[in-house]
């Protein structure tokens, strides 16, 4: 019964917190006179897919989306790849300002993107980088939050492992990428998943680099969908529920990783 009551419990939360994105979906196949129907309606007494052929219709959304894509994947490479290097360095390394370097990159977190804006887009104009995808790529690239949890993560490898690899002739390359790689799957996943949603739902950033139509992402490109007199609020819910395939997705793929514990894993090899 205990157990029952728990699942009840457990569905009723999650309904909870699916039930805007339901909304959405729903409403989106909900001709534009529907939406503001009285008394609401929770399914389309019409079902269309009329929404979303006019929104695709209506503006490039095929090279806004490749745009996206290209940045949120490319982003979240470069991410994992630079974030679980610093964090193999710095907690498997010993060299002298060590801690030094880690606490004022952990301190960075408390600077807001806003008070270094206008020094970064400087430098991305004396570099030629303006209204590029890789102008929104690259400086984000680093981040504190997943080189923290990188280099707590891999603290928790044991240090015999490297050291068997050392002894039995192993290069640093070699055991960062057949050892501390595998065994650190599920801090990758997590730092996938979210460089990945940073990247994809980022529309500040993107926003003051980019000012060319065709190198838009999706977040710039549903902006647009916001006129000056009136917003079609069925064609934009039906971009947003485009946008948020990718994102599920993704989390899709990852879920078995990302709900491990940071500390599992290492154990395990």
């Amino acid at each position: 019964m205990n157990r029952i009551l728990k699942y009840i419990l457990l569905i009723l939360v999650s309904f909870v917190f699916l039930f805007p994105l339901l909304w959405v979906v729903i409403s989106s196949l909900k001709p534009q006179s529907e939406l503001f129907t009285y008394p609401l309606t929770i399914l389309p007494r019409s079902p269309t897919l009329d929404n979303y052929v006019k929104a695709f219709a209506s503006g490039d959304f095929v090279t806004y989306y490749k745009n996206s894509i290209f940045v949120s994947v490319v982003a979240t490479l470069l991410t994992i790849t630079i974030n679980v290097m610093a964090g193999y360095a710095l907690s498997k390394f010993w060299f002298r300002g060590r801690d030094l370097i880690f606490s004022i990159m952990v301190g960075t977190l408390m600077i807001p993107l806003q008070a270094i804006m206008v020094p970064i887009f400087i430098l991305l104009k004396d570099l030629g980088m303006l209204n590029t995808l890789w102008g929104i790529i690259i400086p984000p690239a680093a981040t504190p939050t997943g080189v923290f949890l990188a280099r707590q993560y891999i603290q928790t490898i044991p240090n015999s492992f490297i050291e068997a690899a050392r002894i039995d002739g192993a290069g640093e390359f070699r055991i960062f990428t057949r050892i501390i790689v595998p065994l650190s799957a599920p801090i990758i996943a997590t730092i996938a998943i979210f460089s990945f949603m940073w990247r994809w739902n980022d529309f500040l950033w993107p926003f003051i680099v980019i000012s060319v139509k065709k190198k838009m992402t999706l977040q710039l490109a549903l902006a647009n969908f916001v006129g000056q007199f009136q917003i079609n609020w069925a064609n934009l819910l039906a971009m947003t529920v485009v946008t948020m395939i990718p994102m599920i997705i993704v989390f899709l793929a990852l879920q078995k990783y990302f709900v491990k514990g940071l500390t599992a894993g290492g154990v395990k090899a």
